[in-house]
């Protein structure tokens, strides 16, 4: 089991030092400690998963964030982790949209979004298959210059409506915008494209739990209640990590803190070069995230309203609406019992786009009002799918971006970490300082679940490059 960093009979050395256990991190330590390295995973709060989390309520269990990954995550999970967690994914099958423009229901796979484009939309299936074709043969080294909504204009001249279905989901699950650049809209949309939208059935403690278990039994040393204060460097070289001032050394150091975070408070800026630096000066971090967690009375039974709803009353799409403080928009995830099984309750998450600047300005007693607001909009919004949501539930709470940034440290409390030009620093901040990487959200495209879990294998695979260089 996971023991708290103060109770810990640790070793003065290591080879791999993990800060940070969110999906990205646990990954990195589980290649890593498969591979025979001796590694120690450190976690700043209570509980493994960073924002892969849940807490517990009054009898309730709520997921954090909105979980909906690609089907890809089934031969990731299998491939990487092992069969037991992947077969606790199940798909979500019913996506519902509502909004002054639509009203739809899919299973959001490629033959059912083909069907309602055709169909509902009148778009002609030579446009919609020349557009999949379009988004599936993006990568990373495409050029970067066409924004998203240059590729919507290019397929689909003037159709808000269309590009508010093709967007929205997207948005939600990882913080992009129509100005972004398109390759990081096409790469994860085709991905979802493939299957659907997917979950994990049991809930993201039994995900956590599991994946506990598998680093365990790799020979992972866990440590949480373990704030990493910085990552010692010397001339160029990490030499190991400082917490509450011990000096724990190492070969290297996987950083799952923001790439921001690891620069400028873990490793410091005199670490790196001058151009390096004026590259990393530029990255702009994503949005943040609004949450509204209500539970149901375990005497109350709700009918099926719908998996995830992507719901909103603002006339058209706009990514400035989404992340606006008074939004009308947002996503409902509801959690049947069939969600988790065994556990007989539900519980409803609604989640909002948000930005860090708005909540952290506020006073005390404002910030208070605020998110009373928060709960007060949500309820109103749900009351449409749910007659008298209210009156059913038992609990209900309100998380912001600062609630994000007390329990993860992700700078501004981002959810999706960084916009594209992060991507590069996280890649390349191992050839500035011998023996550091980074894992975690970044360009937008490592971002969710499948993506963290990815650029978890990705960089595991240059730490072992690396160690069997200086071993």
């Amino acid at each position: 089991m996971p023991v708290s960093f103060a109770k810990a009979a640790l070793a003065n050395r290591y080879d791999v030092i993990i800060i940070g256990s969110g999906l990205g991190g646990l990954t990195s330590a589980n290649r890593l400690a498969y591979c025979g390295y001796k590694v120690l995973l450190l976690e700043y709060h209570t509980q493994l998963g960073g924002l892969a989390t849940w807490f517990k309520r009054k009898g309730h269990i709520f997921d954090v964030s909105l979980h909906g990954f690609p089907y890809g995550m089934v031969k990731t999970c299998k491939k990487y982790w092992n069969k037991e967690i992947m077969n606790s994914i199940v798909q979500l099958k019913n996506i519902v949209f509502d909004n002054p423009q639509f009203h739809l229901e899919t299973t959001f796979d490629r033959l059912d979004f083909t069907e309602k484009l055709n169909k509902q939309f009148k778009i002609p299936e030579s446009t919609i298959n020349a557009f999949f074709s379009r988004v599936a043969g993006m990568n990373f080294y495409d050029d970067q210059s066409m924004t998203t909504r240059e590729l919507f204009e290019e397929f689909f001249p003037g159709r808000s409506d269309v590009h508010r279905l093709l967007m929205e989901p997207i948005s939600y699950a990882n913080g992009s915008t129509l100005n972004d650049p398109a390759i990081t809209y096409g790469i994860v949309f085709s991905n979802f494209m493939n299957k659907g939208v997917f979950t994990f059935e049991g809930g993201t403690d039994k995900l956590i739990g599991m994946m506990t278990d598998e680093l365990e039994k790799n020979g992972v040393t866990i440590c949480t209640s373990a704030k990493v204060d910085r990552i010692v460097v010397d001339n160029g070289v990490v030499r190991g990590v400082e917490v509450q001032g011990k000096l724990i050394e190492c070969g290297s150091v996987v950083s799952n803190s923001g790439i921001t975070n690891t620069i400028y408070n873990l490793a410091g800026i005199d670490s790196f070069s001058d151009d390096f630096m004026a590259k990393a000066d530029k990255i702009r971090v994503n949005n943040s995230s609004c949450q509204v967690y209500m539970g149901i009375k375990k005497e109350e039974k709700i009918d099926d309203i719908g998996d995830l709803l992507f719901t909103s009353t603002a006339e058209e799409f706009d990514s400035s609406e989404l992340c606006d403080f008074t939004t009308k928009s947002k996503t409902f995830s509801v959690y049947y019992p069939k969600t988790r099984p065994g556990h007989d309750r539900y519980t409803i998450v609604a989640s909002m786009n948000s930005n860090f600047e708005d909540w952290n300005s506020l006073s005390e007693e404002t910030y208070a009002i605020e998110k009373q607001n928060l709960i007060d909009r949500a309820l109103i919004d749900l009351d449409r799918y749910l007659p008298g949501a209210k009156d059913k539930m038992d609990w209900i709470e309100a998380a912001t971006p600062k609630t994000f940034n007390r329990y993860t440290l992700h700078t501004q409390g981002t959810s999706f970490g960084t916009k594209f030009e992060g991507l590069d620093i996280s890649r390349n901040i191992f050839k500035e300082v011998s023996g550091l990487f980074h894992v975690g959200s970044v360009g937008i495209i490592m971002s969710g679940w499948l993506g963290a879990i990815n650029y978890g294998v990705i960089v595991s695979n240059d730490v072992d490059a690396y160690m069997r260089t200086i071993t």
